[in-house]
């Protein structure tokens, strides 16, 4: 049985990086699989830093075809959506998504990861994270309160064995951007309205509005994901690192639909608070599958 990147699961890390590299000029995608997936031994057990590696779907099905599950493709367009909404497309060959006890051993070993893929590829996006009071998000809500426990997690979120990508996952990474002043305007009333939920307790309102982010979210229509999002930025210049895994990726590209308003012409009410910057896929393999390639690693170098 096939068993997934143990980071994904890991709860009550207080550091996160996310690393998304492009392949260098004239390089091949293919040839930054294996050198990635060689990456997770010794770097997982340093300082207690779990890393989660990532692929391009394509790229990934180009190096491991037999592994790849069907039908999956890169965030390769912009989701446009009502009133000139935009959830934009900033697709990326690979992430490293590292998380720990401390930011000290995150940097050191971001460094060290860039270091080693130097002349294969390069650092397209760079986001540091790191929990806000506990489990809320910037808006001041609790953030995540439909997600699985950690026994239900991985049989919902994990491909089954006997598919392409058995124990892997697929990734959605999306960095959002709060406009924090036009939010901290509005009521507590009013904010509850929007998300759909109390403010101090995250129970969901009975009337809440069909464009309330609960609505618009809703994982008993859409299917269940499991997130691990993170706050990230400044005191002036802030917002939230999406970080959601599904086995399919259906429930995550109906959701981005919905919220953008494409599903019953409502769009969510957060977005008019928040705003998408970046946009990407992964696949997520499992452990075996980058042990696999980790003997072709070494014969690279």
């Amino acid at each position: 049985m096939r068993t997934s990147q143990g980071g994904i699961f890991a709860l009550g890390t207080v550091s996160h990086a996310y690393l998304e590299f492009d392949v260098s000029g004239g390089g091949k995608g293919r040839e930054l699989v294996a050198p990635i997936s060689s990456l997770r031994e010794p770097r997982t057990t340093m300082g207690g830093v779990n890393l989660v590696a990532g692929f391009r779907p394509e790229l990934w099905r180009e190096a491991v075809p037999d592994d790849a599950p069907a039908e999956l493709e890169g965030f390769n367009e912009d989701l446009i959506g009502i009133d000139d909404f935009v959830m934009p497309a900033t697709q990326h060959d690979a992430v490293l998504w590292l998380s720990g006890s401390a930011y000290d051993v995150i940097f050191d070993v971001a460094r060290e990861t860039i270091a080693e893929l130097h002349g294969l590829a390069s650092v397209a996006e760079e986001t540091s994270s790191w929990p806000y009071r506990h489990d809320r998000d910037l808006t001041g809500f609790i953030d995540g309160t439909e997600n699985p426990t950690l026994i239900e997690a991985p049989e919902l979120v994990l491909i089954p064995e006997g598919s392409p990508g058995a124990g892997g996952t697929i990734l959605l990474l999306q960095k959002w951007a709060h406009d924090a002043a036009a939010w901290e305007s509005l009521s507590v009333a009013e904010q509850e309205r929007a998300i759909g939920r109390l403010k101090l307790d995250s129970v969901e309102l009975e009337d809440k509005p069909p464009d309330s982010h609960v609505a618009s979210t809703d994982q008993d229509v859409f299917g269940k994901i499991f997130r691990r999002n993170m706050p990230y930025g400044t005191v002036t210049d802030h917002g939230t690192m999406f970080v959601g895994f599904s086995a399919e990726q259906g429930p995550l590209s109906t959701m981005l639909e919905s919220m953008a308003g494409l599903a019953g012409g409502v769009r969510d009410a957060l977005t008019r608070y928040t705003r998408p910057l970046t946009g990407a896929y992964y696949f997520v393999p499992s452990t075996e599958s980058l042990r696999r390639l980790t003997g072709t690693a070494a014969s690279t170098h």
